[in-house]
């Protein structure tokens, strides 16, 4: 794992920064593209206005539960995604972790695995969490092999959750503790 604050926020590719205004407009677009809205959100695949994003950003900036980053690649500052934690429970050292790559040219380039890296060592050095989970759909493939490359043990299926285009999916819960991503960081 990291040791040093300054490397818990950054690789030789990446690194996580707060979002700015002009970050939403990068999102509206990907709000608005349906293949990335089926892979990065459990709700109705339906486009969000820079105000509706604007809103949901600020209500996450308030909380005392829940941390969002800017995934930017460090030699052109380039903004490719969001990624952070929500439904941080303190008490109990647990928290689910969120990751999207909007922009497609950046897909399938290990970015998701480096900025993933980031938030878990961010996750268990700084928040001091011992439990980090998240939720994935079946049929998002590229994310489960990232996920259990990172560690992650599949606990549980939600079964036919999901409702897409005439179909009905599973979704998987996957949690990793904190002395289990020793291994894989």
């Amino acid at each position: 794992m990291y040791t040093n604050l300054k490397s818990l926020l950054k690789t030789e590719r990446l690194r996580l920064t707060s979002l700015n205004e002009k970050d939403i407009l990068s999102m509206e677009q990907w709000y608005n593209n349906v293949d990335f809205l089926r892979l990065y959100d459990m709700t109705m695949a339906f486009p969000k206005s820079s105000a509706q994003l604007y809103e949901m950003l600020n209500e996450k900036r308030k909380s005392n539960n829940s941390y969002i980053f800017a995934i930017r690649t460090l030699e052109e500052d380039k903004f490719i995604g969001v990624a952070g934690f929500e439904n941080i429970l303190w008490n109990n050292g647990t928290s689910v972790v969120f990751i999207g790559l909007g922009d497609e040219e950046c897909r399938g380039k290990g970015y998701g695995k480096e900025a993933m890296q980031m938030l878990l060592n961010f996750g268990f050095q700084e928040l001091n969490l011992h439990r980090i989970q998240l939720d994935v759909l079946s049929y998002n493939k590229a994310a489960i092999k990232l996920y259990e490359s990172l560690g992650f043990k599949r606990e549980g299926v939600y079964r036919e959750f999901i409702h897409r285009d005439g179909k009905r999916y599973d979704m998987y819960l996957y949690g990793l503790l904190r002395y289990e991503a020793e291994n894989y960081m």
